[in-house]
Order: structure tokens, then C-alpha cells, then sequence
């Protein structure tokens, strides 16, 4: 087999589509090719990527078993003709024949022994998966077991010293940064004492191939899973999930604290307690204090074996959050051990795209194949991820604890950690400054002349004043330090619960409380003479002392972070509200090629998959040339519709019944008519189109604006006769709801429709809530409408130094400008995911009608996928439009009956 395969395992029959998929998928990975998949949603995507690429994973482990095999068997025959006595001898040779033989025969004895232990490995690793599919015990189950039964005696030998135990100079020993090394003094103390670090190493299992499929949200990953679950692979592979603590932690105490920074700090603190408490069990002195609080969670055995069946059995987040109450062991450690064994790793964007989230869930690229669905959202999601902002409240939140932090632990910081603490301070009164404040006053009576400015990294480091500062070390030193968590610790302990930051203080309780949170309070306004008195409202205090308990300084280190970039790579914004309180700065990432190039680099294969992947061309000269791929790694497939070509009518309208011209530029669709003829062109659709319209505005603006109009003009009165009226909610948790009426009221108008309302319409927005990830299948989207084109925000300075970056930067090609190419890209790839939401499957049918002339033009046209490009036609009055959306749906309704 070379590069292809004739068939694949599916669960039925595939359409020719799904066949010509898992075929230019296998031959993708097995050329290490970097491939761009295009399959509309309802083809079959997600199956048809199980299916391929699990196909391709266990030929290439076969195929590496029968070389590895080939090669021990020759390596020994080898072996076996060079013990045999040698009667030719080479007087050519500079060696003496007894040294040539003697190197050759060890090369071969070295070959020989590593084959070996490569095929007693492999051995090991299948049978031990065999062993937990069968649901058996680990050797040492028993014995580790054993161990945790005498947990209790240990700590209750220990609680008697702890009885008498003075908090003295051990308090708040968790919230005190370890003495900091260098990364050259922690090597060379490596090296003089023994090399711990080797150790650890030869500790760590090692990875086997595998398969790493990466989506947005974490929905999204649970149906991947459910689909892996009903493919033919569904017993045989080896899956895990990976998500973050706060979707896998069970321990109720930690979930209960609510927010992603207040869980992973506890969890982290509970970890660290437990490596002490095991120090100290295996000898070391214990050191006096309280004693302090771990995971009943995360107890190596039952890791373990949760860990075994994670392994043996494919399951999502939820099953293992059920698993992991049920064998009280935690899933977000225990899926994490599972790693390493297992062939396929499901998890969300950015524990592949960041490089400190990857390596801190222990995933290795190396040679591995990443899959990234949803692709289209690639460019962005990079962007998102490798930006930061800082508003002036956070910086002077942060400001403020650091100074009270240091203050308080100056006597028992090392010298390099105060060194590093005051470089911090330094940094963060820099950026106050930049943005037109004082230090220690409070930001929200700080007036800021109000105004965007944009700067390069460096530029910025001079405005502020801080380019002295290596902000590389600054890095080192938070990771190591890790000073944002002790940060956190400290901030949660003094002001959250509102405990004095003093010990010697009264002894009245109540007293004690209020001093600490006035205290703290007026420490961050720097104002003696007046201190805030919190909102006598309950709810109000409540809320005041969770923000007082979240330090901001995570947000500070990403923004230092981000500061680390290539000076071209990104831009600094600083944006002057007229408060420094509401102001802020903000990094803004203009190359994501950049922080892509390494998973390009390290990856065997990476597979970009999506609904539509349109526009390919600038998708590529983006984020993959600039990542220095060259063209002929780069493979494309894009498949049509497994649906007839008669179930969809596309229809540009460039004029409405009235015969006003379709044009919604910003100068044009505030206008009356324009907006009153929209109106009529819903009141003819609803009149001829059964079950559900979803309506697209280009913006939350346009949408309230034209509605409002409707309701004054009566348009709304008369579109409510025929369809009942639903508006995309302006929460996100009342989305389901919205939807679910909107199903009902449908269901009903199809079993009767003597009240003469023959379904419902829904406004929505583009980019908005409803217009990705929600399903509109048969009758709930028999025609999805667009209103004018949802172009971005021209005068954003943001988009601006974006397409001034691509202009510079990019090849223009076709005459146009990359930046306008940009513009373009953007508009129509939100119009692609928007219209994309009504047909499902095979035998699903729908109508899309795009208003508005500019459609016609054939760029544009070019960019809508090939499967609905192929079928648009373009309409100049409204007449021969309408007519062929009454027979289209005339032509639906008699096959039915």
C-alpha cells in the first residue's frame, strides 16, 4: 500500500464524497503534508475524519511492527553469517581486519539490542492495554493501597506536634516566593549535584503516535467523541479528553469558588501540599504550622486506575466527570497521565495553538498529527489567543497588591525576589503613566484626555519609559516564581475574607474584619483621609469583596508575555476613555503565522478542516506561507453537497418588488425606502416559504434600528400575520429557550395552520449568537435571508494596522490590496458560516436569498462555497426571483404528497 487505501472501516455505506475524503485525507498524513479540508457541514465531516485518519494511524503502526520486524530478523542473520570465521581479508584497509570486524559486529549487536527493546516495549504497551480493556488490576494495586491505609495513623502521630504548633515565622509560608535561580544556576547545581532533572526523565512514559483533534468548544468536542464512539473504532482505540480544571475538577470546595483563576490557584495550592506532605513521609523533617489541606481526589492509585479506564473505554467530559466521582479520583490529573499511552488526544484550541498550555498539559507535537476542525476560525483564534489588554483599574489593583505584597514579606523575600518584584512594580507604574495616570491615586477620579494611540513594541517601551527592563527574564522569573498564583493566595486571604494585614491588631473579631477591608480599600485609593464605605445593600458588599479577592496579576503577566513578540509582529494600543479606570492598553497581534509556525515545524502532518474554508488562497498566504510552508507541502480538497443539487436555491436580489435598488452601503440602508422595501420583500417570502425564515441583519445596530422602523410603519403587524415573530436574545443563556419556542411554534403551524400563521421567522445577526454552531434543519430554516453585507468596522483602528500589516507585508495579487482582500475575507466568511446553518443532510432543502446588488459582483460570488456557488442565480428585478422561489417550494410540497 503506497499513499492510498481502496477502502475504509465506516459505519454504513459512505456517499462517493466521504469515500474521496478518507482517501486525500490518508494520503495527506502519509506524505506528512499540511492539508486544507473543505466538507460542508452535513457531509459527514467529523466521520469521515475518525474513520481516515484512524484508518491511516493503524496501517502506519503495522506497517512500522513488519519494519521493525524485518529489521530485527535481518539484524540477527547478520550477526549469525559475521560469528562464522572470515576467509577473505582487505589489505586495502587502513584498520587491521580483527578492529573492522569487531566495530562492525558492535553496530550490529547495538541494532540488534535496540530492535529488541523496541519490540518489548510495543509488546508491554499492547498487553497492557489488553489488561485494562479486560478490566484488571496494576501489579502493585494492593500494595499502594495498603500504603493509603496508613495515611490516617501518619497524620494522626503528626496532628500532635501540629497541636502545639505557633504560627511564628511559619505563617503564610505557602504565599512566600521559593528563593529564584537563574536557568544557569539551576543547570549547574543540576550538574554538581547528580542531575536530578535525569532522573525525572527516565520517569516520564513515553508517547506514542497519535492523532491530537483540536475544535473551539468543548460542545463541539463532546459530539467528535460521540461520533468516535458510534464509528467502527469505537472499541478499539484509545481516547482521551483533555479540558481545563474548571470543566473536570470534582472536588466540589474547589468548584464552588467559580472562577477559572480562584480554581486552577486552589487546585494548584493542593498539589503542592500534597508533594510536601509525601516529603515529609519519606523522611524529612516536618516543618510546624497548620496543617494544610489536600485533594482527597488525587491519590496516585485511584489516578491510575482511572487513568486505565480512560484508556479502555471512549468517553466525554461528562462520562468522566461521572467516572471520576464514582472512583474518587480527579479526571483533569488522571486524563493527563493518560497522554502519553494514548493514539487519540480530543481538546480545545488553545492546548495546541499556546506553547505554555501545551506544555503544561503534556502534549508533544513531535512527529504527531494534529487535526483543527473548524478551521475557518484558525487566523482569529491565534490572534484572540496570543493578545492581551489591561484596563487602568487592573493595573492599579495590581499595583496596589504587589506594593502591600512585598511590604509585608520584605524581611523573609530573597534579594533576587525583591529585585525581580520591584522590576514588576516598575513595569506596571510604567503602563499607569502611559496611560495618563498617577500612581497610587484612585483611577476612577483620574481624568485621561480621551483618544486611540497605536505603537510598535518598541516605540511602546519607550513612551512608557520601560525599555530598560528585560522583559525576558521578567518571564522566566513569573513562570518559575510563579508569583501570580502567590499573588492571588495572598490577596484571597487578606482582603476577600477582610482579614487585617497585620497580626498584632484587636482582638474584637468584627473589628478585625472591617480594619482589614478599609485597610486594604484605602491602600488601593491612596486616600487616608476618606475611606470607602461599601454599599450598606448585602449584595452590593458581596460583590465588592470578590472583586477585592481576584488579583489581576495573571493578566499582567499575559500582557507581559505578549510584550516578548518580534517588535513587527504586533501593535500596542492604548485606548483613553476619559478615566484611567476605563481605559486601557492592549496588545494586538498582526502575525499569527508566527506562533503557528512551531506546531507546522514540529507536527508529522496538520489537517485544517472546516464547512467552508473559503477564501483558500488568502487563508494560505497568511497563515501558512508566512509561516514559511512551502507550496508543495500544502495539499487542498473540497468536496460538494451529498445533497441533490435541485434542494437549494441560492437567489441574489439586486432590486425589490417596488423595484428600489438592493444597495446597503452605510451611506444607503438608513434611508426609508430602503428600509421599507425590505420589509416588503419578508412579506413575500413568509407568503410562499413554509415553516421557518431566519433572517440575518449586518449588525445588533442595523437590526434594532430596522425593526423599530417596521414597528412604526406596521411592516412588523403584517409579517406577524403570516409567520410569528422571535429576535436572537440578548443573553447568551436564553438562547435555548428562544430556539426551542421557535421549534414549537413551527411544529404547530405545520399540524395546523387554520389561524392562518404558516410558521414563525427569527432576526438574527451575523457573527452573532445564532449565526455558528446552531442547526436550522428542515423545517426550521426553509429560507435563511441576508441582509446587505456584514462588512467590519472600516475605522477601527485595530482593523486598520491589520490591513496597513498585510499591505507591507503580503503579495497583492489580482490587483487588489491584501488589506482590502482582508476586509472582503471578513465579510464573507461571517455571510459563508451564516447561510451554511439551514441545510443538515441529505435530504434536507432550503432557499438562500442574498439582498442586496453587490452579491452580483463576480469576486464576491467567488468567494461563497463551491456547492452554493454553483447554484446562485442572480436576479435584476424581483419578479423572476420571486417566481422561482414559489415554484421551488410549489415543486417540495407535491413530491411530498
Amino acid at each position: 500500500m503506497e499513499n492510498g487505501r481502496d477502502s475504509f472501516p465506516f459505519p454504513y455505506k459512505p456517499y462517493d464524497i466521504q469515500e474521496q475524503f478518507m482517501k486525500a485525507l490518508y494520503s495527506a498524513l502519509d506524505q506528512g503534508k499540511v492539508g486544507i479540508f473543505e466538507s460542508p457541514t452535513g457531509t459527514g465531516k467529523s466521520l469521515s475524519l475518525i474513520c481516515g485518519a484512524l484508518s491511516w494511524l493503524a496501517d502506519y503502526e503495522e506497517k512500522r511492527r513488519q519494519e521493525a520486524a524485518a529489521l530485527l530478523q535481518e539484524g540477527e542473520a547478520s550477526l549469525s553469517a559475521s560469528a562464522a570465521p572470515s576467509s577473505s581479508s582487505s589489505s586495502a584497509s587502513a584498520e587491521p581486519d580483527w578492529i573492522t570486524d569487531f566495530v562492525q559486529k558492535k553496530a550490529e549487536r547495538d541494532l540488534v539490542s535496540k530492535l529488541k527493546e523496541e519490540e518489548l516495549k510495543r509488546k508491554k504497551r499492547e498487553e497492557r492495554m489488553e489488561m485494562i480493556r479486560n478490566n484488571l488490576h496494576l501489579k502493585y494495586a494492593s500494595k499502594r493501597k495498603s500504603c493509603e491505609e496508613d495515611e490516617a495513623f501518619k497524620l494522626l502521630q503528626l496532628s500532635k506536634e501540629e497541636q502545639t504548633a505557633t504560627p511564628g515565622d511559619q505563617e503564610d509560608e505557602e504565599l512566600i516566593v521559593a528563593e529564584y535561580e537563574s536557568d544557569d544556576e539551576s543547570k549547574s547545581k543540576s550538574r554538581f549535584f547528580g542531575g536530578e532533572d535525569e532522573d525525572d526523565e527516565e520517569l516520564v512514559e513515553e508517547h506514542v503516535t497519535k492523532i491530537y483533534y483540536c475544535s473551539r468548544t468543548h460542545s463541539q468536542l463532546a459530539q467528535f467523541v460521540h461520533e468516535v464512539q458510534k464509528s467502527p473504532f469505537g472499541t478499539t482505540i484509545s481516547l482521551v479528553t483533555l479540558g481545563s480544571r474548571q470543566n473536570l475538577c470534582v472536588n466540589e470546595e474547589v468548584r464552588r469558588l467559580g472562577s477559572i483563576q480562584h480554581i486552577n490557584d486552589r487546585c494548584m495550592e493542593m498539589q503542592k501540599n500534597k508533594h510536601e506532605k509525601q516529603h515529609h513521609e519519606d523522611g524529612a523533617k516536618r516543618k510546624r504550622g497548620p496543617p494544610k489541606t489536600v485533594c482527597p481526589y488525587n491519590k496516585a492509585l485511584a489516578l491510575q486506575q482511572m487513568r486505565d479506564e480512560v484508556l479502555g473505554t471512549v468517553q466525554d467530559i461528562e462520562q468522566l466527570l461521572k467516572l471520576g466521582k464514582e472512583t474518587k479520583a480527579c479526571p483533569y490529573y488522571s486524563t493527563r497521565l493518560a497522554v502519553p499511552p494514548a493514539q487519540l488526544v480530543v481538546l480545545p484550541y488553545q492546548m495546541v495553538l499556546h506553547e505554555a498550555t501545551r506544555r503544561a498539559a503534556g502534549v508533544q507535537l513531535k512527529g504527531q498529527v494534529v487535526i483543527i476542525d473548524e478551521g475557518h476560525n484558525l487566523s482569529d483564534t491565534l490572534s484572540c489567543i496570543h493578545s492581551a489588554e489591561l484596563s487602568g483599574a487592573q493595573l492599579c489593583r495590581a499595583q496596589s497588591q504587589l506594593t502591600q505584597y512585598a511590604d509585608r514579606y520584605k524581611n523573609r523575600l530573597k534579594a533576587k525576589n525583591l529585585m525581580y518584584i520591584k522590576q514588576i512594580l516598575f513595569v506596571i507604574e510604567g503602563l499607569i503613566r502611559v496611560l495618563g495616570g498617577k500612581v497610587g491615586q484612585n483611577p476612577q477620579s483620574q481624568t485621561t484626555q480621551a483618544g486611540t494611540e497605536m505603537y510598535t513594541i518598541n516605540n511602546f517601551l519607550f513612551k512608557a519609559q520601560i525599555d530598560n527592563i528585560n522583559l525576558f527574564k521578567l518571564q522566566r522569573y513569573f513562570e518559575k516564581s510563579m508569583i501570580s498564583r502567590k499573588l492571588g493566595g495572598f490577596v484571597e486571604k487578606y482582603a476577600g475574607t477582610g482579614v487585617t494585614l497585620h497580626t498584632h491588631s484587636s482582638s474584637n473579631k468584627e473589628n478585625r474584619r472591617t480594619e482589614g477591608l478599609n485597610r486594604y480599600l484605602q491602600a488601593l485609593n491612596s486616600n487616608p483621609s476618606s475611606t470607602p464605605v461599601p454599599s450598606a445593600d448585602q449584595q452590593g458588599a458581596s460583590e465588592a469583596d470578590k472583586v477585592l479577592s481576584a488579583s489581576p496579576m495573571m493578566q499582567v503577566e499575559g500582557f507581559f508575555l505578549a510584550l516578548t513578540n518580534s517588535n513587527t509582529d504586533g501593535r500596542v494600543v492604548l485606548q483613553k476613555q476619559g478615566t484611567l479606570s476605563e481605559s486601557s492598553v492592549k496588545f494586538l497581534l498582526l502575525n499569527p503565522a508566527v506562533h503557528f509556525a512551531q506546531v507546522l515545524k514540529e507536527c508529522r502532518a496538520v489537517i485544517i478542516a472546516g464547512g467552508t474554508m473559503q477564501p483558500v488562497s488568502d487563508f494560505k498566504r497568511e497563515l501558512l506561507f508566512s509561516a514559511g510552508v512551502k507550496e508543495e507541502r500544502i495539499t487542498e480538497f473540497s468536496c460538494g453537497h451529498v445533497i441533490p443539487p435541485e434542494n437549494i436555491l441560492p437567489l441574489v436580489l439586486c432590486a425589490g418588488p417596488s423595484g428600489q435598488e438592493l444597495d446597503f452601503t452605510f451611506q444607503n440602508r438608513d434611508s426609508p425606502q430602503m428600509m421599507d422595501e425590505t420589509g416588503r420583500i419578508l412579506s413575500n417570502i413568509c407568503n410562499v416559504v413554509p415553516g421557518g425564515v431566519v433572517c440575518f441583519f449586518p449588525s445588533y445596530e442595523y437590526s434594532r434600528r430596522i425593526i423599530s422602523h417596521w414597528e412604526a410603519s406596521g411592516v412588523l403587524i403584517r409579517l406577524g400575520n403570516k409567520k410569528k415573530i422571535f429576535q436572537e436574545p440578548k443573553k447568551a443563556n436564553q438562547v435555548e429557550q428562544v430556539l426551542n419556542e421557535f421549534s414549537r411554534c413551527i411544529q404547530r403551524s405545520a399540524v395546523d395552520s387554520s389561524g392562518g400563521v404558516t410558521g414563525a421567522i427569527l432576526f438574527s445577526v451575523v457573527g452573532g449568537k445564532m449565526s455558528e454552531g446552531i442547526n436550522f434543519s428542515d423545517d426550521l430554516g426553509r429560507c435563511v435571508v441576508m441582509v446587505g453585507m456584514p462588512y467590519p468596522n472600516i475605522k477601527s483602528p485595530e482593523l486598520q494596522e491589520k490591513m496597513s500589516y498585510l499591505d507591507k507585508h503580503l503579495p497583492h495579487s489580482h490587483g487588489k490590496n491584501p488589506g482590502q482582500a482582508l476586509v472582503e475575507n471578513l465579510c464573507m466568511k461571517a455571510v459563508n458560516q451564516s447561510i451554511g446553518r439551514a441545510i443538515r443532510h441529505r435530504g434536507d432543502y432550503s432557499s438562500i436569498v442574498l439582498c442586496d446588488r453587490r452579491y452580483a459582483r463576480p469576486a464576491t460570488l467567488a468567494k461563497l462555497p463551491a456547492w452554493i456557488k454553483n447554484r446562485t442565480s442572480t436576479h435584476s428585478s424581483f419578479g423572476p426571483a420571486f417566481a422561482a422561489l414559489r415554484k421551488f417550494f410549489l415543486e417540495k410540497r407535491q413530491k411530498q404528497e
